[in-house]
């Protein structure tokens, strides 16, 4: 899932950036309002964390702008203003959700996690297949109540896939998933990422399927698949 963060504060932006990628985002960090529609129209985002204080455009304005061009994406409001006409203001102009600062890291990555599920459709915490669940708000990968250890991509990329559980998911959707720019996940990477998490998987029954010219499918594997 990647993260767009609009933040212009030399301290917090940075200390965003890093917290949001140990809780398993790909995160990229901009710093003026101008920049945020150009960087909409080259890469897809699963949630912008927007101040409204910014150089260039204000955020505010930024995010009216945004949503008269139809984009979805959902955005949470990250600022100092908290009087109740500037939250009206941020709600009305677009925002998903509104956080005030000072605010606990915990909140915000709570509030980050409900935005995400919700623009995906999928409200429960976890996600299972067969006897293999994994954990979203834990950031963890059980089977049959056992842990299983995964890097942060491949955390990343199993939730991909089980979203989309016996659906094909082509090598394009993985890549703008988890890459934080296109140039920076590749069609070699994605190959290694799954190799890596077939290793992960193999004595389980859940299995990654290669669908040849087009992408992934996970699914429960059959006596044939084991064979």
């Amino acid at each position: 899932m990647r993260v767009l963060i609009i933040e212009d504060d030399r301290v917090l932006g940075p200390a965003l950036h890093d917290f949001l990628r140990t809780q398993g985002y790909d995160t990229q960090l901009i710093t003026q309002g101008d920049q945020l529609l150009p960087c909409i129209k080259q890469q897809r985002f699963d949630l912008l964390v927007l101040d409204l204080n910014l150089p260039g455009l204000s955020g505010l304005a930024a995010l009216r702008v945004l949503r008269e061009q139809g984009h979805d994406v959902p955005v949470l409001i990250l600022t100092a203003r908290d009087a109740l006409e500037d939250r009206v203001a941020g709600l009305d102009a677009g925002a998903d959700d509104y956080v005030t600062k000072p605010f606990e890291l915990a909140e915000l990555a709570a509030r980050v996690r409900a935005l995400v599920r919700r623009h995906h459709g999928q409200l429960q915490n976890t996600l299972e297949l067969g006897d293999l669940r994994l954990d979203i708000q834990h950031r963890e990968l059980l089977y049959k109540a056992q842990r299983l250890s995964v890097s942060v991509r491949e955390f990343s990329l199993l939730e991909l896939l089980m979203q989309r559980a016996g659906k094909v998911v082509t090598k394009q959707q993985i890549i703008d998933s988890l890459s934080e720019t296109n140039a920076d996940f590749s069609d070699n990477a994605v190959e290694v990422y799954i190799y890596r998490l077939r290793k992960r998987l193999e004595h389980t029954q859940v299995v990654i399927q290669t669908v040849r010219g087009f992408g992934y499918v996970l699914e429960l594997s059959t006596p044939t698949d084991s064979a």
